[in-house]
């Protein structure tokens, strides 16, 4: 009844196309850095106002079970481009520092939209490699504009000779140091003056936003104006910038005809260590320890694989197709939105094995969720398993900071199994009342990590 409700009233509103109609939409995809499952206010946050995201959740679907596809900024960022969990594509850190990046051969949402007509461009953080054969302008993206990695990625926070610029196509800028209280919003200008210029062409718009990583700026305009201190200045200005963006379509005549989808990379560094707060640095750049986000009600935060380090907010907009006031508790995850959005496109993804799913038939027409289950990596080991509504996860304790090098190797592996349905927050842990689930999931853990070549903390047959 609830697909045949959401259907008619599509219908009624004017916004629900047959899908096989040839009409291709443009494709919008904001993405914040370290933002938290609960910091917004249509999410619940008391104090940050996100009145522009929140009314894009009123127009859209409302995600309350969309995952990152890792609890940390590259191998979150490969997944989302290339439909694949990054341990597929033996995808590593990316920093100042390193030499490689996205392999070649991995074919990203960039390649497959220009391939199928589109224009592209990326305005904001990178983070898949920052070396001649791994720049945006080398997987598939017309235009780029922004940092090849994090905004803490110089002294005194990391360790590293190579300076901090702002790129333009694969060549540095010559601001430095970066001016990051203006980057929110040189993101933003960038991101309309692309939308302004495509004329009748379908477009890809990436703005993967270096905010609210630390180290957090707002430009004047917001500096010192939310109730929710320099961290919610930081979030409002995103709110604004996603505002500005949803004006430039409607200005453009083609809101109705475009795909948006706002989320996040991971949990918020609320785990930061302290190398981050510890270290002097000049205002707006230094770190404050309440410079961080909120899980909301969930357990855990960036780098973890509790739910705060990977179930993030996620708000879907297109008005021709999905009708609005939806909220939606169906499982999703980020690689999902590389299949949804070439199918929308007719495009059709094959070839590689993807992990994709398509979520139109949900978003469109409230189907199920197409999505099975969900495996929640550190790095290269593989910790946790979500199917329907029970997650199981054996792996070592976090330590304070989510880093497994600074767990003791003899550590005990504990198992935990929560009933997400009643249990979001991982309270309750019901390993011992339901051991045939224990065995079942962990059975479904050993024989995927054994396909992608995934570690365990665990020996299987120990």
């Amino acid at each position: 009844m609830r697909t045949v409700a959401l259907l008619l009233a599509a219908l009624l509103s004017g916004c629900a196309a047959p899908l096989n109609e040839e009409r291709r939409p443009n494709i919008v995809i904001l993405f914040a850095d370290d933002l938290g499952y609960g910091d917004l206010s249509s999410y619940g946050h008391p104090n940050i106002r996100t009145p522009r995201i929140d009314a894009m959740a009123a127009e859209g679907v409302k995600l309350t079970s969309f995952y990152a596809a890792a609890p940390t900024c590259t191998p979150s960022r490969a997944a989302l481009l290339t439909g694949r969990y990054a341990v597929r594509i033996a995808m590593r850190f990316q920093g100042p520092n390193s030499t490689d990046g996205l392999p070649a051969e991995e074919v990203t949402l960039a390649e497959a939209l220009r391939e199928g007509g589109y224009r592209t461009a990326i305005f904001g953080k990178w983070h898949l490699g920052s070396t001649p054969g791994y720049f945006p302008t080398e997987h598939g993206f017309d235009e780029y504009f922004g940092l090849l990695y994090s905004n803490d990625m110089m002294p005194p926070w990391v360790r590293t000779d190579r300076p901090l610029h702002l790129y333009r196509g694969a060549e540095p800028t010559d601001e430095y140091p970066v001016d990051q209280t203006t980057l929110t919003k040189r993101y933003t200008e960038e991101a309309v003056r692309f939308i302004r210029e495509a004329g009748n062409d379908p477009f890809f718009l990436y703005l993967p936003h270096s905010m609210p990583h630390l180290p957090i700026t707002a430009s004047v305009s917001f500096a010192g104006s939310s109730a929710g201190g320099r961290y919610g200045d930081t979030v409002e200005e995103i709110d604004w910038s996603t505002g500005r963006i949803l004006d430039a379509l409607e200005e453009t005549g083609v809101a109705d005809d475009t795909f948006v989808v706002f989320t996040s990379d991971n949990g918020p560094w609320r785990n930061m260590p302290p190398r981050m707060h510890d270290n002097p640095a000049p205002l707006p750049l230094a770190v404050l320890r309440t410079d961080a986000g909120s899980t909301g009600p969930l357990r855990g935060a960036k780098a973890t694989t509790w739910e705060g380090g990977q179930r993030v907010p996620c708000i879907i907009r297109w008005p021709r197709r999905i009708a609005g006031g939806q909220t939606s508790s169906g499982m999703a995850a980020a690689m999902d939105l590389f299949v949804t959005i070439q199918n929308a496109a007719g495009l059709h993804p094959s070839g590689v094995e993807l992990d994709g799913r398509d979520l139109l038939p949900m978003l469109a027409f409230g189907a199920e969720s197409p999505r099975d289950s969900f495996f929640y990596f550190r790095r290269t080991q593989l910790q946790a398993i979500r199917k329907g509504r029970w997650k199981l996860r054996i792996a070592r304790p976090a330590d304070d900071w989510g880093s497994p090098e600074l767990i003791a190797a003899d550590a005990p592996v504990e198992t935990e199994l929560h009933d997400l349905a009643v249990d979001p927050y991982e309270k309750w842990n019901r390993a011992t009342e339901e051991p045939e689930i224990v065995a079942s999931l962990r059975s479904r853990m050993i024989e995927f990590a054994e396909r992608v070549g995934a570690d365990l903390a665990w020996t299987p047959g120990g």
